[in-house]
C-alpha cells in the first residue's frame, strides 16, 4: 500500500516541476503539452488521483483534498499563462481586429421569380402543384386534345425517351420529356374533384436551337381554375392581378389577341406593355371540353380556364436580362447581381 507521506512528497516534486515548465513555455502549444503531461488523462497528477484507491480511508481523507487543490491551482496557472502567451512561436493574434466577411450565397433569378409566383398565387388562395418531368405521350399530348398525327404536335419538337420496341407501345407507355407543364393538368383533373384553383411551375424540354431567346431546357408556370360558372372575366381578373403584383410598382397595360391552342377554346395570347414596350407573355383560354371529357368530367357541368407563361421570359423582362443563356451559364458574376 502506498503511504501518505510518499504521496505528499510526490505532490511537492510535481508542483515544483509543473511551475518550472509553465514558466518556460513560450506559446499556447507548449502550454498544452504541459497540461497533458500533468493533468491530462495519463498525467502525473492524474496518476496520483487514481492511486487514492490504494490508500487507506484515513490517508485518502488527508491526501485527496490536497491533490484536488493542486489540480485547481494548476488549471488556474495554465489559464493565466494562456491569456498572455501567443498561439504560435514568433506570432501573435490581435483579438481586437475585425473578422473577415464571408460572402453569402445568392438565389438564382429563376428561383426568385418562381418564389414570387408561388407567393402571389398562394395569397390568392391557389394551391401549388408539382408535376413529373418524364411524361407519357398520353398526358403530354393526347389528353390535351393533341390526337396522334395532329399538326400542332410539330410545334413542339420533342425529346423522346429511348425505349425497347417503342413503335409498338401505346400512348400511355410511350415516354418523353414533357414539352409543357400543361401535362400536369389532366393528372390533377383525374385525381381531384372541383372546384379548385391551382398553379404548377416546373421545368420543360423542347428540341430547339439555342440562341438569345430560346433554350432546350426552360421553365413554365401554368394556372388552372375549375368550378361552376367560371368565365373569361374570372380569367382576365386573375392574370391581370398576378402581373400587376409581379411587376409592381411598375404600371402595365394588357392586350388580348385571338389565338389557337388545342387544349383551350376560345384561346388567345396576352401581351403586356411595360416601360413603353409591348411583350408577348402567355397563352390563355377556357379549358377545352375534350380535356374535361378525357378527365371524366361532363363539360356541361364544369367550366374552367387556364393560362401558361414562360418563367424565363418573365424573369428576363422583370430584370432586363438580354440573353436567356445567361440563366444556365453558371457564371457567378451574373448570379451575384441578384
Amino acid at each position: 500500500m502506498r503511504s501518505a507521506s510518499n504521496g505528499m512528497e510526490d505532490l511537492s516534486l510535481i508542483k515544483k516541476s509543473f511551475f518550472d515548465e509553465v514558466s518556460k513555455a513560450g506559446n499556447a502549444m507548449e502550454l498544452e503539452k504541459v497540461r497533458v503531461a500533468y493533468i491530462g488523462r495519463n498525467g502525473r497528477l492524474t496518476a496520483i488521483l487514481r492511486g487514492l484507491g490504494e490508500m487507506s480511508l484515513e490517508e485518502r481523507r488527508r491526501v485527496g483534498p490536497v491533490v484536488q487543490a493542486l489540480r485547481k491551482e494548476m488549471e488556474d496557472a495554465l489559464s493565466l499563462a494562456a491569456d498572455s502567451s501567443p498561439l504560435v512561436v514568433g506570432h501573435s493574434v490581435d483579438l481586437t481586429a475585425p473578422g473577415k466577411k464571408f460572402n453569402r450565397g445568392h438565389l438564382h433569378p429563376l428561383t426568385l421569380a418562381e418564389k414570387k409566383i408561388r407567393e402571389i398565387y398562394q395569397s390568392m388562395n391557389f394551391s401549388v402543384v408539382d408535376g413529373q418531368e418524364i411524361e407519357s405521350d398520353y398526358f403530354n399530348f393526347e389528353t390535351l386534345n393533341f390526337p396522334p398525327n395532329h399538326p400542332a404536335r410539330e410545334m413542339q419538337d420533342t425529346f423522346w425517351i429511348k425505349q425497347k420496341n417503342a413503335e409498338k407501345l401505346d400512348s400511355k407507355h410511350r415516354l418523353l420529356l414533357r414539352t409543357q407543364v400543361t401535362a400536369t393538368q389532366t393528372h390533377y383533373l383525374m385525381s381531384h374533384t372541383p372546384p379548385f384553383q391551382i398553379v404548377y411551375p416546373g421545368r420543360t424540354f423542347r428540341n430547339e436551337s439555342v440562341d438569345a431567346g430560346h433554350e432546350f431546357n426552360f421553365y413554365q408556370a401554368e394556372v388552372m381554375v375549375v368550378g361552376k360558372n367560371i368565365t373569361l372575366a374570372n380569367l382576365k381578373f386573375t392574370l391581370e392581378e398576378f402581373f400587376s403584383r409581379f411587376f409592381s410598382p411598375k404600371k402595365i397595360e394588357f392586350r388580348y389577341r385571338p389565338s389557337y391552342f388545342p387544349f383551350v377554346e376560345p384561346g388567345f395570347e396576352v401581351d403586356i406593355k411595360l416601360n413603353g414596350k409591348w411583350f408577348e407573355v402567355l397563352g390563355a383560354g377556357m379549358v377545352h371540353p375534350r380535356v374535361f371529357e378525357y378527365a371524366g368530367y361532363n363539360p356541361y357541368d364544369w367550366q374552367g380556364f387556364a393560362f401558361g407563361m414562360g418563367l424565363d421570359r418573365l424573369t428576363m423582362i422583370k430584370y432586363n436580362i438580354p440573353d436567356v443563356r445567361l440563366f444556365y451559364s453558371g457564371d457567378l458574376r451574373f448570379i451575384k447581381q441578384f
